[in-house]
């Protein structure tokens, strides 16, 4: 009669030649189970909050047409203010004195600034957000000033609202985010 009891896998094989010992009879292989049908992914969740898109060049964020309307519009009121600033310096001085003259130099400094928000908001750069506040904050103080000081109100409302109009637009969170704030 022969051992029905399995080999120990842990021991040595024995140098008994083998003799009688029958192989366990291989297991059968187990059918698969049939393929479940496979339900679609859930469609990802709609972002939360907005991210600015990025461009094809740079990876930077495109500029939006009204950053574009602003520098162009900077540009250009800052080139006409170094002209006017010029002609205001050298005339008032002749005329006015040294009042005259600050005077020329305070529009030389302004269109200066305006020509360098141009820049910064052509080219998205972070410091153009603050100094395109202060231009818009300081021409609505401006306007108020001039009302005050007897200048027609009718325009100066105009200029009112027209530069709380570009405050607004900055202040708004895409565009404060394309500057880094």
């Amino acid at each position: 009669m022969t051992d029905q009891t399995p080999p120990d896998p842990t021991s040595t094989p024995s140098m008994e030649p083998d003799v009688a010992r029958p192989s366990a009879p291989a297991p059968a292989p187990v059918p698969a189970a049939p393929a479940a049908p496979v339900a679609p992914a859930p469609a990802p969740a709609a972002p939360t909050s907005w991210t600015p898109p990025a461009s094809a060049a740079g990876g930077t964020a495109a500029r939006p047409t009204g950053i574009t309307i602003l520098a162009v519009l900077a540009a250009l009121g800052g080139i006409l203010g170094l002209f006017a600033g010029f002609v205001v310096f050298v005339g008032g001085t002749v005329l006015f004195g040294a009042a005259g003259g600050l005077l020329g130099l305070a529009v030389l400094a302004f269109a200066a600034l305006s020509i360098a928000f141009a820049y910064g908001a052509w080219s998205m750069l972070p410091w153009a957000w603050p100094l395109g506040v202060v231009i818009a904050a300081g021409n609505i103080v401006l306007a108020i000033v001039y009302v005050l000081g007897g200048a027609s109100v009718a325009s100066e409302i105009i200029n009112i609202v027209l530069w709380g109009v570009v405050l607004y637009y900055l202040n708004q969170p895409g565009i404060r985010s394309l500057f880094g704030r």
